[in-house]
């Protein structure tokens, strides 16, 4: 009976599968909400990843809208999924493309819509005698979050 050894791995442990995925198109959506669309160039041990050509994707509706960033450079804690992009089906999408100036403005009046219907949910609560806590409570180091 001949036993043989494991081949040596030539990737970080926890980076197995990443490896893989160096140079191709991904799309990453972090844990704020934003979404990046870029070119893997770099990751290590932490899931810490390097993006180049990114841009931001705002997603308003069935349209979006892209700001380009550059180099991206994000921290592994703050990824939630990370995928590749199929580039032959890249184009194949029913959303529409819209000019940044339009989608920003598209997304403000969508948050400020929410948080009218916040404040309608709230004081309804508050007639019936129910407070809830406030959706907009800031962090030890002065960052609003809504939760």
């Amino acid at each position: 009976m001949r036993f043989t050894s494991r081949p040596k791995m030539n990737y970080m442990p926890g980076t197995a599968s990443l490896i893989e995925d160096i140079d191709k198109k991904h799309l990453v959506l972090l844990r704020d909400g934003r979404t990046l669309i870029g070119f893997l160039r770099s990751i290590d041990q932490f899931a810490n990843l390097v993006l180049q050509q990114t841009v931001e994707r705002i997603h308003v509706g069935k349209r979006y809208g892209d700001i380009p960033r550059g180099i991206f450079i994000v921290r592994g804690e703050n990824v939630v999924l990370l995928g590749e992009i199929d580039l032959e089906k890249e184009s194949d999408t029913s959303l529409q493309q819209v000019c940044i100036e339009d989608i920003l403005e598209e997304q403000r009046l969508q948050q400020q819509s929410r948080q009218e219907a916040e404040k309608t949910k709230h004081l309804a609560l508050k007639e019936r005698g129910l407070v809830m806590p406030r959706s907009d409570i800031m962090d030890e180091y002065g960052v609003q979050h809504q939760y």
